[in-house]
């Protein structure tokens, strides 16, 4: 039976650390791909990394590469190329550039490792890993963002912190976007088995949550140069061991949703259950209010949007926040996100000549988009 055999597009910080993690972990062979400015930079890490190996005691094969035919019958292949934030950018400022990228490597992955599950890690991860699907033409399963295991990561250590407990106590888990536009559910947010807000007074809470959705940006505003790069890489390579070893992990992912969630056929940070196949299963979690009546998700472009139906109201209209809030009182859960992440029809049609043509109705979505607005 042969060894695994990992591939890892971008050995900028992120990906040269997700090879760090995964050699750590024994998870298989390594093939560390870039293009770089500075011929045999993926070469000199990946060798830098292979001679740590007898002291560190992990076995396994590192190899760098400035071409995909190291790649070839790859298992799990990592996408983190692309350029990074600086201060002051977003994530959305980055989308320009990084379609090209990825949809470039997304096609390569598929010509070189056709049966591969892909992870994609570039950012605005949203619109990227819909680019990464549509370029690839892999099924829907075997294409994932990482997102979600990020930011719970930085939303548990924070709560740690806060209550004074273990990690490895907290438990928690969010929905949505990256970053800004996720969810977390405090239902579903637990400190050894005790409800996270037995434990945290209300106030405090929210300004965890803040903190938590902005955990990306607060450390590219320290580092200055750069962004973050262990957790994004450990919350990957906790991805890729999932399925390289068939763990059945329920994490929560940027998976495609069609029935699930009443979503219709996009990407969204969802509960998974990730195994060798890729997404084996989307988790559909009972969310406070009763069911959504309406709820569409157009991640490659950024857009979350969601109606509402809350059990003892009016039939079935779509109400706006603050009457939701009056309705249901300060302590329920309101599952509502509308906030476009790519902004202009500019924008929009420049992501569509980028990424190629991605079978979306503009017409039918800015007309959506206006009618559902908050």
């Amino acid at each position: 039976m042969r060894r695994a055999k990992i591939s890892i597009i971008g050995a900028g910080n992120v990906g040269a650390t997700c090879a760090h993690w995964a050699a750590s972990k024994e998870l298989g062979d390594i093939v560390l791909v870039d293009i770089p400015q500075v011929e045999g930079m993926p070469q000199g890490k990946a060798l830098d990394l292979y001679e740590a190996s007898p002291v560190e005691g992990y076995d396994c094969k590192i190899t760098g590469a400035t071409a995909y035919e190291p790649t070839a019958n790859s298992d799990v292949v990592i996408v983190t190329a692309g350029i990074a934030r600086k201060p002051g950018m977003s994530r959305d400022d980055l989308i320009a550039t990084n379609t090209s990228i990825v949809k470039s490597v997304a096609e390569n992955v598929a010509k070189h490792s056709p049966d591969a599950v892909m992870i994609v890690v570039s950012n605005p991860l949203d619109a990227m890993v819909y680019v990464g699907w549509k370029a690839s033409g892999f099924p829907t399963k075997r294409v994932i963002g990482q997102a979600g295991v990020l930011d719970t990561a930085r939303y548990r250590s924070f709560l740690a912190a806060e209550v004074g407990c273990s990690v490895e106590d907290v438990q928690a888990l969010l929905l949505g976007g990256h970053g800004d536009d996720m969810v977390p559910l405090k239902r579903y947010t637990f400190a050894g088995g005790i409800p996270i807000t037995q434990l945290v007074k209300p106030q405090r809470l929210e300004e965890i949550i803040k903190r938590a959705r902005n955990g990306g940006a607060e450390i590219v505003a320290l580092l200055k140069t750069g962004s973050a790069y262990y957790a994004p890489a450990a919350a990957t390579v906790q991805m890729a061991e999932s399925i390289i070893k068939d763990k059945k992990r329920i994490l929560p992912c940027a998976a495609y949703c069609d029935k699930e969630y009443a979503i219709g056929g996009y990407f969204v940070g969802v509960p998974c259950v990730l195994g060798t196949a890729g997404v084996e299963r989307i988790i559909e979690v009972e969310l406070a209010v009763a069911a959504p009546v309406a709820s569409r998700c157009y991640t490659s472009l950024g857009v979350f949007m969601t109606a509402i139906k809350i059990e003892r109201h009016l039939d079935s209209e779509t109400l706006h926040l603050p009457e939701l809030r009056a309705l249901l009182g300060k302590d329920v859960e309101i599952i509502v996100i509308e906030k476009p992440r790519v902004t202009g029809k500019k924008n929009l049609e420049a992501l569509f000549e980028l990424a190629g043509k991605i079978d979306i109705d503009e017409d039918a979505f800015w007309a959506l988009r206006e009618k559902s607005k908050l």
